[in-house]
């Protein structure tokens, strides 16, 4: 059953089963596998940035624009709009699957926007 997102619980159960789907996808899997090398660090971390995100909470410590510029060095410059693209719909489908309401689309809403914002700098930096 959709509920709200309303806890740091609920934020994590998001980004863990968002991951899931992305380390499974064609498109997605060989990056994200290829760089990330400790999940559970890693997905605590995305939590973090995520919390902060919906709810204004001072947890998330980093940089990612800078990461991801790193990867996409490191992918010989070939992430691009499809890799946007099959990322922010498994970003979707799995906030539809799993939760409703205004932090929902706030999620959405930003996540479209980053996307957009990191791949236009991820280009810019080439």
């Amino acid at each position: 059953m959709k509920k709200e997102i309303v806890t740091r619980e609920d934020v994590y159960n998001l980004v863990s089963t968002f991951y899931s789907k992305v380390r499974k996808d064609d498109l997605l899997a060989p990056i994200f596998n290829k760089h990330i090398t400790d999940w559970p660090v890693h997905l605590e971390h995305l939590t973090d940035f995520w919390e902060t995100n919906l709810f204004f909470k001072n947890k998330f410590k980093g940089n990612p624009l800078y990461k991801h510029k790193v990867v996409d060095a490191a992918e010989n410059n070939t992430i691009n709009e499809h890799h946007f693209g099959a990322w922010l719909n498994l970003w979707f489908q799995t906030i539809d699957d799993l939760f409703t309401g205004e932090k929902a689309t706030i999620a959405k809403n930003r996540a479209r926007n980053m996307g957009t914002f990191f791949h236009l700098k991820i280009f810019e930096a080439r």
